[in-house]
């Protein structure tokens, strides 16, 4: 038994392998397999993926093991925390197929469940360095705000507060003394007889250098005393600096020492912590979570065990967090700033789904000009096109117009539209024209029209004329994504029309006021929005045949005649 025992430790076997690894309830013979694996950042789940999300989130809807408030239950009391999951499916060395199921930091509490892969480093574990050292990071904490706290210290800076009024108004009122003591020296010599003067001058002298005397001394009195005081403050303060000095060393110690232990296997088993990935590779401090969502868990479980990766997918399970727009059970890519450096090094090696960022697009997916003159052109853009070069993708608006205009000068582009995003944009053909264009930009004076289809039909849940006013700002952890956040965020102003519903989706006209990087998405996808994503929003709802969202109109002054010119072009849906 002893030597089974050392056996498992030294292969680095999971006792728990067989309740996390799981077979399809369902019959997936005739699902033929990926020939390639998903490219995380984007992509269709594969019907087996689905299939495991399925048998996943029947799981979720039935255990009874552990209780995790979702905001699905309004009975349910609790923080309501949603949740990302994710499933990856695995062929074993036999060639049997099952899935492997994650969920992204903790859940209920904890970050290791039966049902799921454990996390790659548990410094929950009872025991760990890294409980003990949050402990003694904790009591450090309690030690520095027992010193900030000390009455001691609130009594010497009262008292010091004290000591520098009552040395102004010490001061101010011997001044006033001296001063008027002056005025009534000045005042006798002038009315002294001749023959008393001398007496008088020496009389006088001696008492305004008594005064001045006695004005020194007190200035010395109270400088003593708030030196003194202020030295008294200092050695507390020195004191807590010190500890807070301690504490930064041995936070960056246990940070240092949890980086190294969290090493992610590769499919040969060559290992990469987060100190070789983010520090030494990256040149950065690994963002905060790192390696704690679900799919470097998968992967590295997967390849830990020996287990060929198949395809993954992860979506939301729960209520949206208040700043982002997470729906329940909709699919997401994995995100980028914490999992992209960390995939690169697990992923390779690994034929994966093109990247669709990277692939050239389709021959129709040219500009069209819809008017010209020495200033100015007024183009249609479909879908799916770049306004500008990409880093791996340069066909965009701005190659085409080179190439259409060769003798245009200045930087072309004065506004963009979403790749995602079809319909008419103005482009200046010299500097001049580009600067007054963009000054109108600017001062919000250009007029632009969408039109687009919501997934559902909200004409009663929203008004059906109205306005959105909530500021964004990029998610840092998930970039180019955006969410509301009223601390940090910008302005960003929307109002809307709706138009009729068809089929269900909601036809809806968006009139932006202010030009926020994916506004008019996240204002139509967000509960305090729309609470309705726009049709074909991979990053904010569900891929579909496109993203329907169309720049129908848009209004502008001519830059060098000063005409009020309008340009519209019907929305393709």
């Amino acid at each position: 038994m002893l030597f089974i025992l050392y056996f498992c430790a030294s292969m680095d076997i999971d006792f728990n392998f067989t309740e996390r690894l799981h077979t399809f309830t369902a019959d997936i013979s005739d699902i033929p397999l990926p020939e390639r694996f998903t490219f995380p950042f984007y992509y269709d789940p594969h019907p087996l993926a689905l299939l495991a999300s399925n048998q996943l989130q029947d799981y979720l809807r039935t255990q009874k093991e552990w209780q995790h408030n979702f905001g699905l239950d309004p009975a349910q009391s609790g923080m309501i925390i949603g949740k990302m999951f994710g499933v990856l499916v695995v062929r074993d060395m036999e060639g049997n197929l099952g899935f492997l199921a994650a969920f992204s930091g903790k859940l209920a509490g904890t970050n290791d469940h039966n049902y799921f892969v454990p996390p790659v480093f548990n410094m929950l574990t009872e025991g760990s360095f890294f409980l003990e050292g949050e402990a003694t990071l904790n009591q450090m904490n309690r030690d520095i705000e027992s010193l900030e706290n000390n009455p001691s210290l609130a009594n010497l800076r009262n008292q010091l507060e004290e000591f520098v009024r009552k040395e102004k108004d010490e001061i101010n009122r011997l001044k006033e003394v001296i001063s008027a003591s002056k005025a009534k020296r000045k005042k006798l010599r002038e009315i002294s007889p001749p023959d008393t003067r001398f007496e008088l001058e020496k009389r006088l002298s001696a008492e305004s250098i008594r005064e001045q005397l006695h004005l020194k001394q007190v200035k010395k009195k109270w400088r003593e005393l708030i030196e003194r005081t202020r030295y008294e403050i200092q050695v507390h303060l020195d004191e807590i600096n010190r500890l807070k000095n301690i504490r930064k060393s041995a936070s960056s110690a246990l940070q240092q020492q949890l980086f190294e232990q969290y090493a992610f296997f590769n499919k040969d088993r060559e290992t990469k912590s987060l100190l070789d990935i983010f520090v030494k590779e990256e040149g950065m401090v690994p963002p905060a979570g790192a390696g704690e969502c679900a799919a470097p868990k998968l992967l590295h479980y997967a390849f830990r065990h020996r287990l060929e990766p198949i395809t993954m997918a992860e979506f939301w399970w729960g209520e949206s967090p208040p700043g982002e727009v997470r729906i329940h059970r909709h699919f997401y890519p994995v995100c980028r700033s914490k999992c992209r450096p960390i995939l690169r090094h697990m992923l390779s090696g690994i034929k994966l789904d093109p990247n669709p960022m990277e692939t050239l697009p389709a021959e129709d997916k040219r500009v069209e000009i819809i008017y010209r003159d020495e200033d100015i052109a007024v183009i249609y853009k479909p879908e799916e096109l770049l306004s500008v070069p990409g880093k791996s993708v340069q066909m965009s608006v701005f190659t085409q117009i080179s190439a259409l205009i060769p003798e245009a000068t200045g930087p072309l582009m004065v506004h963009r539209l979403d790749m995602s995003t079809s319909g008419v944009m103005v482009i200046a053909l010299n500097m001049p024209a580009y600067r007054h264009l963009q000054r109108q930009f600017l001062r919000k004076t250009v007029k632009k029209s969408y039109l687009a289809l919501l997934e559902r039909d909200v004409t009663g849940e929203v008004a059906t004329e109205g306005e959105i006013t909530l500021p964004l700002r990029v998610d840092l952890d998930d970039r180019p994504r955006q969410m509301v956040c009223y601390e940090y965020g910008r302005k960003a102003h929307t109002t809307y029309r709706i138009e009729n519903v068809q089929e269900g989706r909601t036809r809806i006209r968006l009139y932006p006021h202010t030009g926020r990087t994916h506004q008019l998405r996240v204002h139509a996808a967000h509960h305090s929005g729309l609470n309705a994503p726009i049709l074909g929003d991979d990053l904010y709802g569900q891929k579909n045949k496109r993203l329907y969202l169309h720049a129908e109109a848009l209004s502008f002054r001519h830059p060098v005649s000063g005409q009020w010119m309008e340009f519209t072009r019907k929305a393709p849906f």
